[in-house]
């Protein structure tokens, strides 16, 4: 897969996405905790970004941190991971997004396990597990 940027427009993204993923992922929104399909999932194998399909995450870098979303402990290149200030609703936090595609896909934390101590948030509609790359 290529490293280069990808750009389409806001037409061509709802056209890919399902609402929800769009809301999340292009419009910085989030799925309700306890929601989504990968917050309880132990399957082996990558998360890919939901829009541009860049492997982000490792099963093996998954932990339960209780908070309702998919919850690692590191990224599997942190090249491929921006982190941005996020000041809205009066916090101030660390969002994150994907290196490529920009998509939106949660914050991280400190407040992980060891070897990190990190904690990426993330939605799972903003990702993809690939059951078949471990």
């Amino acid at each position: 897969m290529s490293n280069d940027k990808i750009t389409k427009t806001e037409a061509e993204w709802r056209e890919q996405l399902t609402p929800e993923q769009y809301y999340v992922a292009r419009e910085k929104g989030t799925e309700r905790a306890f929601t989504g399909m990968y917050w309880d999932n132990h399957e082996e194998g990558v998360f890919r970004c939901q829009c541009c399909k860049s492997e982000l995450f490792r099963s093996d870098q998954k932990f339960d941190s209780g908070c309702g979303w998919p919850s690692f402990y590191d990224a599997i290149d942190a090249k491929k991971i921006n982190q941005i200030e996020d000041l809205s609703h009066g916090m101030k936090r660390i969002e994150v997004t994907c290196a490529k595609c920009d998509a939106h896909l949660g914050h991280i934390f400190d407040d992980g396990p060891q070897p990190t101590g990190l904690r990426y948030c993330i939605n799972s509609v903003s990702i993809d597990l690939d059951r078949d790359t471990k």
